[in-house]
């Protein structure tokens, strides 16, 4: 059965997605992320793109310059490049895990909708999709390890925009960004019954 193209309204303009049940669907998460976005202008990528809904609406604000993205499922990659085509936009998709495949080049904004659900090795769902939920025992192992990793290729006035969940210890994945010599601010969240979802700004300690 043909899947269908959703027209999606994101800050008054329409993305239009075919969705595939192996790639992460625009959920809560990413329309938290989107309607921050706004404006947002500059060079800029995005990790772990999925349906690739974020990057193509950057891509229509920010026509000036080239958009990245990449994801480390191929089954998001080949969506992505779908979804982009569907809109008439042009982005580097790039079939990577986390920044292994990014060219070395500096950014201006990073963003990243990481899987930050603890999961157990029983807990695992089978298929690609996993890549998008599963956050590991304490659902923070991909984002230190993107955290790690992001500021060699961030410039230095740049600013990464990640998402979180309170299912995480966020005492301690602070103390970690703290750490690495970032500085950091919630600025905006969603809530549920049964978590809190936040968006985090991150910046380059000034030196």
């Amino acid at each position: 059965m043909q899947q269908q193209i959703e027209k999606i309204k994101v800050n008054k303009k329409i993305i239009k997605i075919k969705k595939d049940k192996d790639v992460y669907s625009p959920a809560e998460d990413t329309f938290l992320l989107l309607r921050n976005l706004k404006k947002l202008q500059g060079d800029i990528l995005e990790i772990g793109t999925g349906s690739g809904i974020v990057s193509i609406y950057l891509a229509k604000e920010n026509k000036k310059k080239k958009s990245y993205a990449s994801d480390i499922s191929k089954k998001a990659i080949e969506n992505a490049k779908i979804n982009a085509q569907l809109n008439l936009v042009k982005i580097k998709f790039i079939l990577s895990d986390l920044f292994k495949k990014i060219p070395k080049k500096k950014f201006d904004f990073i963003i990243f909708n990481p899987p930050y659900l603890p999961t157990e090795k029983n807990e695992k769902i089978n298929g690609p999709i996993n890549y998008a939920f599963d956050g590991g025992k304490k659902g923070d192992r991909v984002i230190k390890i993107f955290l790690k990793k992001a500021k060699d290729f961030l410039k230095d006035e740049g600013a990464i925009f990640l998402v979180v969940s309170s299912l995480i210890d966020l005492n301690k994945l602070e103390y970690f960004i703290k750490k690495l010599g970032y500085t950091y601010k919630k600025i905006d969240q969603e809530d549920f019954f049964f978590e809190h979802i936040f968006l985090y700004k991150i910046m380059k300690n000034k030196k």
